[in-house]
């Protein structure tokens, strides 16, 4: 789920976080949507074509925005958080805290609250991974005499989990760095909300004529 991207030779290297669920699903809606909507424009009337662009307009952004689209990078300095319809840009002094109960979300020093879309939480596997580490805790250790003890192995972790300890030790780490000073900063992603505007009025209309 992390793919490690060097920065530079003196910091830590940058760390990006994606959903590999999400992203098989949107290639496939999106096939399905192309293979819908090629198959409308080839052979329906005037009317029935209008209606396929309209509707690809509205449906292949907002897919790739729920899908394709979040991603969460973290630095040395910062924390970019890309969601469906906004980026949030957020310089480590910044953050409060990180949690994962129902859903991954950071929270910052002013109470501000964001969800990272790219980091789904999955309750079967938190349960999964914790009935392994309550099994492994109850086995005896195993260990050659004359070696000693055999190092304990680390407890079972879900995905979710495990990516949240990682930003949490990165925020430690950068949290009091003079670079990652700052507020968080808000862009909204214009290029998915226009498209799926202009499509839905444009399928309003054309389903009223």
């Amino acid at each position: 789920m992390t793919s490690p991207e060097q920065s530079s030779p003196q910091q830590h290297a940058d760390r990006s976080y994606r959903s590999p669920a999400g992203l098989a699903g949107g290639v496939l809606l999106l096939a399905l949507a192309a293979w819908l909507g090629g198959d409308a424009l080839v052979r329906g009337a005037a009317h029935t074509k209008l209606l396929a662009v309209a509707g690809l307009l509205f449906a292949v952004p907002l897919v790739a925005a729920f899908t394709l689209r979040p991603l969460v990078r973290a630095g040395a300095d910062r924390l970019v958080v890309r969601n469906p319809f906004r980026t949030v840009t957020l310089p480590w002094a910044a953050v409060e805290d990180l949690r994962a109960s129902f859903s991954s979300e950071v929270f910052t020093t002013d109470g501000t609250k964001y969800q990272l879309w790219s980091i789904p939480v999955s309750l079967r596997q938190r349960k999964k991974a914790n009935r392994q580490a309550a099994r492994a805790a109850g086995r005896p250790d195993h260990h050659d005499p004359h070696l000693g003890p055999a190092p304990a192995a680390p407890p079972p972790r879900a995905t979710a989990d495990r990516a949240l300890d990682e930003l949490r030790e990165l925020r430690e780490r950068g949290a009091k760095r003079e670079s990652a000073q700052g507020t968080p900063v808000v862009k909204w992603a214009y290029e998915v909300i226009v498209p799926c505007v202009v499509g839905a009025v444009a399928l309003a209309v054309l389903i009223t004529l």
